[in-house]
C-alpha cells in the first residue's frame, strides 16, 4: 500500500475546508479512510494545524477536528535523528527539512504539498494534492 505523508498546508486545507484546495485534500483523505493508500504526518504538523484551525474556530471544535483527523492519518517519527538530519540539511526552511525527514523516516513513497518548491531536493517525488490524484488514480 501507498504511503503518502501530508504536509501541513494540506491537512489545513481539509481541516479547515479552505476554498479552491479543499476538494483534492478531501479526495486523499477519503482514499485513506477507503483503506487505498495510508496517510501520514508529523506530530509538528498536527500541534500547527491544532494551532491555526483555533485562530478561526473555537477551540474545542478544533481539537474534535483533529481527533477525527488522527482516524485514519497516522503520524511519523520525529526523534533526534531526524531533527539531526534536518540540521545537517541545508533546507532553507528547518520546518520543511524537519517534515522532510520525518516523511522519510516512515517510509513514504511521496510527500503531498502545496509548496512543492520548498522541497526540491527530496529524494522522494513531492507534488500538490491534485497532481497525486492525477498520476496515482486509484
Amino acid at each position: 500500500m501507498e504511503r503518502i505523508f501530508l504536509d501541513t498546508n494540506i491537512i489545513i486545507d481539509f481541516l479547515g475546508e479552505r476554498e479552491n484546495v479543499y476538494e483534492p485534500a478531501a479526495k486523499i483523505l477519503t482514499l485513506a479512510d477507503k483503506k487505498k493508500i495510508k496517510v501520514y504526518t508529523s506530530p509538528t504538523s498536527i500541534a500547527n494545524a491544532y494551532y491555526l484551525l483555533s485562530k478561526y474556530e473555537n477551540a474545542k471544535v478544533a481539537l474534535e477536528k483533529i481527533r477525527k483527523f488522527k482516524l485514519i492519518c497516522s503520524m511519523s517519527i520525529m526523534d533526534d535523528e531526524v531533527i539531526e538530519k534536518a540540521i545537517l540539511s541545508g533546507f532553507k526552511d528547518f520546518e520543511d527539512a524537519m517534515q522532510y525527514f520525518s516523511a522519510i523516516a516512515a517510509n513514504c513513497d511521496v510527500i503531498i504539498t502545496r509548496n512543492e518548491k520548498d522541497f526540491k531536493n527530496a529524494l522522494i517525488p513531492v507534488m500538490d494534492a491534485g497532481s497525486y490524484l492525477q498520476t496515482h488514480k486509484k
